[in-house]
Protein backbone atom coordinates (compact mmCIF):
# COMPACT_ATOMS: atom_id res chain seq x y z
CA UNK A 1 0.00 0.00 0.00
CA UNK A 2 1.26 3.47 -0.83
CA UNK A 3 1.97 5.89 1.99
CA UNK A 4 -0.31 8.84 2.41
CA UNK A 5 0.76 12.06 0.73
CA UNK A 6 0.03 14.14 3.81
CA UNK A 7 1.37 11.55 6.26
CA UNK A 8 4.30 12.61 8.39
CA UNK A 9 5.38 9.06 9.27
CA UNK A 10 8.49 9.24 7.11
CA UNK A 11 10.68 11.84 5.51
CA UNK A 12 9.67 12.89 1.99
CA UNK A 13 11.52 11.44 -0.96
CA UNK A 14 12.47 14.74 -2.57
CA UNK A 15 12.62 14.87 -6.34
CA UNK A 16 16.07 14.67 -7.82
CA UNK A 17 17.14 17.19 -10.46
CA UNK A 18 15.85 15.16 -13.41
CA UNK A 19 12.55 14.31 -11.69
CA UNK A 20 12.07 17.97 -10.73
CA UNK A 21 12.77 19.06 -14.31
CA UNK A 22 10.21 16.55 -15.66
CA UNK A 23 7.58 17.55 -13.09
CA UNK A 24 8.02 21.29 -13.65
CA UNK A 25 7.95 20.87 -17.44
CA UNK A 26 4.68 18.95 -17.16
CA UNK A 27 3.04 21.39 -14.73
CA UNK A 28 4.11 24.46 -16.68
CA UNK A 29 2.98 23.00 -20.02
CA UNK A 30 -0.30 21.22 -19.31
CA UNK A 31 -2.36 24.34 -18.66
CA UNK A 32 -1.07 26.05 -21.80
CA UNK A 33 -1.71 22.94 -23.86
CA UNK A 34 -5.28 22.59 -22.59
CA UNK A 35 -5.89 26.29 -23.28
CA UNK A 36 -4.60 25.91 -26.84
CA UNK A 37 -6.96 22.98 -27.48
CA UNK A 38 -9.84 24.84 -25.87
CA UNK A 39 -9.18 27.98 -27.94
CA UNK A 40 -9.13 25.96 -31.16
CA UNK A 41 -12.55 24.47 -30.36
CA UNK A 42 -14.23 27.84 -29.80
CA UNK A 43 -14.81 28.34 -33.53
CA UNK A 44 -17.11 25.31 -33.33
CA UNK A 45 -18.92 26.60 -30.25
CA UNK A 46 -17.49 23.79 -28.13
CA UNK A 47 -15.40 23.52 -25.00
CA UNK A 48 -13.04 20.62 -24.35
CA UNK A 49 -15.64 19.29 -21.89
CA UNK A 50 -18.35 19.42 -24.58
CA UNK A 51 -16.07 17.71 -27.08
CA UNK A 52 -15.24 14.97 -24.59
CA UNK A 53 -18.95 14.32 -23.96
CA UNK A 54 -19.64 14.10 -27.71
CA UNK A 55 -16.73 11.68 -28.21
CA UNK A 56 -17.78 9.40 -25.33
CA UNK A 57 -21.39 9.30 -26.56
CA UNK A 58 -20.33 8.73 -30.18
CA UNK A 59 -18.26 5.72 -29.12
CA UNK A 60 -20.99 4.18 -26.92
CA UNK A 61 -23.43 1.48 -27.97
CA UNK A 62 -26.51 3.20 -29.40
CA UNK A 63 -24.62 6.50 -28.89
CA UNK A 64 -25.99 6.71 -25.35
CA UNK A 65 -24.60 6.24 -21.85
CA UNK A 66 -26.14 6.04 -18.43
CA UNK A 67 -25.72 9.40 -16.74
CA UNK A 68 -23.83 7.80 -13.84
CA UNK A 69 -21.37 6.13 -16.25
CA UNK A 70 -20.83 9.35 -18.20
CA UNK A 71 -20.25 11.29 -14.96
CA UNK A 72 -17.67 8.71 -13.85
CA UNK A 73 -15.81 8.86 -17.17
CA UNK A 74 -15.75 12.65 -17.07
CA UNK A 75 -14.84 12.63 -13.36
CA UNK A 76 -17.83 14.83 -12.56
CA UNK A 77 -20.36 14.70 -9.78
CA UNK A 78 -23.99 14.11 -10.83
CA UNK A 79 -24.69 17.84 -10.42
CA UNK A 80 -21.51 18.69 -12.35
CA UNK A 81 -22.66 16.46 -15.21
CA UNK A 82 -26.10 18.10 -15.15
CA UNK A 83 -24.47 21.52 -15.51
CA UNK A 84 -22.18 20.25 -18.28
CA UNK A 85 -25.12 18.78 -20.22
CA UNK A 86 -27.55 21.68 -19.74
CA UNK A 87 -25.98 23.79 -22.48
CA UNK A 88 -25.50 20.78 -24.73
CA UNK A 89 -29.17 19.85 -24.38
CA UNK A 90 -30.16 23.45 -25.11
CA UNK A 91 -27.91 23.40 -28.22
CA UNK A 92 -29.63 20.17 -29.31
CA UNK A 93 -26.44 18.09 -29.25
CA UNK A 94 -27.50 15.75 -26.44
CA UNK A 95 -30.84 14.60 -25.11
CA UNK A 96 -31.68 13.12 -21.75
CA UNK A 97 -34.12 10.24 -21.72
CA UNK A 98 -35.22 7.35 -19.56
CA UNK A 99 -33.77 3.97 -20.41
CA UNK A 100 -36.16 1.65 -22.22
CA UNK A 101 -34.66 -1.24 -20.24
CA UNK A 102 -34.83 0.33 -16.77
CA UNK A 103 -37.07 3.38 -16.35
CA UNK A 104 -35.15 4.37 -13.19
CA UNK A 105 -32.03 4.96 -15.30
CA UNK A 106 -31.49 8.24 -17.14
CA UNK A 107 -29.45 8.20 -20.34
CA UNK A 108 -27.51 10.90 -22.15
CA UNK A 109 -27.89 10.33 -25.89
CA UNK A 110 -26.07 11.90 -28.81
CA UNK A 111 -28.47 13.57 -31.23
CA UNK A 112 -28.02 13.97 -34.98
CA UNK A 113 -27.10 17.61 -34.33
CA UNK A 114 -24.51 16.46 -31.77
CA UNK A 115 -23.05 14.02 -34.27
CA UNK A 116 -22.86 16.84 -36.83
CA UNK A 117 -21.17 19.14 -34.28
CA UNK A 118 -18.61 16.42 -33.52
CA UNK A 119 -18.04 15.66 -37.20
CA UNK A 120 -17.55 19.37 -37.91
CA UNK A 121 -15.14 19.92 -35.01
CA UNK A 122 -13.11 16.68 -35.19
CA UNK A 123 -10.84 17.60 -38.14
CA UNK A 124 -9.94 20.93 -36.53
CA UNK A 125 -9.42 19.31 -33.14
CA UNK A 126 -7.12 16.66 -34.60
CA UNK A 127 -5.19 19.38 -36.42
CA UNK A 128 -4.91 21.25 -33.11
CA UNK A 129 -3.62 18.13 -31.32
CA UNK A 130 -1.09 17.61 -34.10
CA UNK A 131 0.01 21.26 -34.19
CA UNK A 132 0.32 21.77 -30.44
CA UNK A 133 1.53 18.32 -29.37
CA UNK A 134 2.12 15.40 -31.73
CA UNK A 135 4.11 17.20 -34.43
CA UNK A 136 6.48 18.61 -31.79
CA UNK A 137 7.58 15.07 -30.91
CA UNK A 138 9.33 12.32 -32.82
CA UNK A 139 7.78 8.83 -33.15
CA UNK A 140 9.73 7.48 -30.20
CA UNK A 141 8.64 10.36 -27.95
CA UNK A 142 5.00 9.77 -28.91
CA UNK A 143 5.36 6.09 -28.01
CA UNK A 144 7.01 6.95 -24.70
CA UNK A 145 4.31 9.53 -23.95
CA UNK A 146 1.63 6.88 -24.53
CA UNK A 147 3.46 4.46 -22.24
CA UNK A 148 3.92 7.10 -19.54
CA UNK A 149 0.30 8.22 -19.42
CA UNK A 150 -0.99 4.66 -19.69
CA UNK A 151 1.13 3.69 -16.67
CA UNK A 152 0.07 6.78 -14.70
CA UNK A 153 -3.62 6.30 -15.61
CA UNK A 154 -3.53 2.61 -14.74
CA UNK A 155 -1.93 3.42 -11.38
CA UNK A 156 -4.49 6.10 -10.58
CA UNK A 157 -7.39 3.80 -11.49
CA UNK A 158 -5.90 1.02 -9.40
CA UNK A 159 -5.56 3.35 -6.39
CA UNK A 160 -9.15 4.54 -6.68
CA UNK A 161 -10.61 1.20 -7.84
CA UNK A 162 -12.19 2.90 -10.88
CA UNK A 163 -12.49 0.63 -13.93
Amino acid sequence: MMSSVSGSESKPRWLDENEQRAWRAYVECVGDLFTAFENDLTEFGLTMGDYQVLVYLSEADDQALRMCDLARRLQLSPSGLTRRLDGMVKAGWVRRQNSQIDRRVMLAELTDAGRTALDDAAPGHVASVRRHLIDRLDRHQVQVMAEIFTAVGDGLRKESDVP
